[in-house]
């Protein structure tokens, strides 16, 4: 008999969620097969058995929040014995389980007074339902409540002891009809807690200006067909911008720093965290030593991190340790934004949607292709002189690219 456990993935990692069985009760499982996906609030893993045989339990269901060490599914030796009766076990009944698990299905109680064991989906669909998880009959001979049990149940409004008689509509049900319900991924949760916490923790402060792109978009039209008969990758403009980024870091260290406690940590390398949007939300996998990397280098890099991140095959390595980072939410259609910095990171750039409008040229007016830039910083570490000299130094690099071919 073979236990499947919550791998450790880093030590910033102590739980995840089960995303996904590949494989059911009674199914033959084979040596290194998947037959889990787990996520986490940075990456999805993939769970393989290291034995053959017959996957006999799942103690885990789909939504159910796991522990490091904990086990989550049994695999015995056999070609294809019939399953066990527990297939949904709750997990305090799991053999040799870590002390951990108790939190994957603890027993909690009810408005009714009853004691009743469900999974955290179940109590979760039960709560936003008002539904009594007492007054559910659940499917499993062991008595242990289920998202589809709490699902198939109805809409009856569970009463609030405590809640105060001039806010019933705290308590009412929810009218299905007019509302629909999702429950946020663990990375959207993530997401939305980092976010938060760095709009709480950091003073910061967003400046702006505009860059002329008519000389990066003519330099690109005439050198794009050459960059891909020489290098075989074509040639964006996150090329040009992180080329233009990483020199004007260069000029303002404080820039690529962060804060650790009363210290301020000057950053002596250049990884480039480059925004991605996936269906599940952004993620910034970094371009490392982007310094040390020529165009073409740096436009593999990034079509590399995007396609892991649309195939959810990014790793930890992937997301860590960044310095700063460039989102580009241009390819959306956005004019304008206050991007919010990544991490513990001290500024973050925004790209935006180039647009041509009327603006100065040698004292005439001229239609030009203008995209606004905005950088975002931590006032803390980073002066306003710091920051709009960091933002003319890209406008200017930009407005000149072969300045950037030349020093790459």
């Amino acid at each position: 008999m073979a236990e499947i456990k919550v791998p450790e993935l880093a030590e910033s990692i102590t739980e995840g969620s089960i995303a996904q069985w590949v494989k059911k009760v009674g199914d033959r499982v084979e040596k290194g097969e998947f037959i889990v996906e787990l996520e986490t609030d940075k990456v999805n893993a993939e769970i393989i058995s290291e034995e053959a045989g017959v996957l006999t339990q799942i103690l885990a269901e789909e939504g159910d929040t796991v522990l490091v060490g904990q086990v989550i599914a049994v695999v015995e030796a056999g070609e294809g014995a019939a399953p066990a009766p527990v297939a949904a076990a709750p997990v305090e009944a799991a053999p040799q389980a870590a002390p951990a698990p108790v939190a994957a299905a603890p027993v909690v109680v009810e408005t009714s007074g009853e004691r009743v064991i469900a999974s955290p989906a179940a109590r979760k669909l039960a709560r936003e339902k008002g539904i009594d998880l007492a007054a559910v009959s659940p499917v499993d001979p062991q008595g242990r409540v289920r998202v589809q049990d709490v699902a198939a149940h109805g809409t009856a409004p569970v009463a609030a002891p405590q809640a105060a008689p001039a806010a019933p509509k705290a308590v009412a049900a929810v009218d299905e009809s007019r509302v629909t319900i999702e429950k946020m991924s663990r990375r959207r949760q993530t997401i939305a807690k980092r976010l938060l916490e760095v709009k709480q923790s950091t003073a910061m402060l967003t400046t702006f200006n505009e860059v002329d792109m008519t000389n990066v978009m003519a330099l690109r039209s005439r050198k794009k067909d050459q960059f891909f008969e020489s290098t075989g990758s074509k040639l964006g403009f996150m090329s040009f911008f992180t080329k233009a980024v990483v020199a004007a870091l260069k000029k303002y260290p404080y820039v690529n720093a962060q804060i650790s406690g009363d210290e301020i940590h000057l950053n002596n390398f250049f990884d480039i965290g480059v925004a991605v949007s996936t269906e599940e939300g952004l993620v910034v996998p970094v371009v490392r030593d982007a310094d040390r990397k020529n165009f073409a280098e740096i436009e593999d890099s990034i079509a590399d991190l995007a396609k892991k991140a649309r195939d959810k095959k990014l790793g930890l390595a992937d997301l860590s340790g960044g310095s700063f980072t460039i989102t580009n939410g241009g390819v959306f259609g956005s004019l304008m934004s206050t991007p919010i910095m990544n991490g513990t990171q001290a500024g973050i750039l925004g790209m935006h949607s180039i647009k041509k409008r009327p603006v100065e040229v040698n004292g005439e007016v001229e239609i030009r292709p203008m995209m606004y830039l905005a950088l975002s910083y931590d006032h803390r570490i980073i002066d306003g002189k710091d920051s709009v000299g960091f933002l003319k130094t890209v406008k200017e690099l930009l407005e000149n690219p072969e300045d950037l071919l030349l020093n790459s």
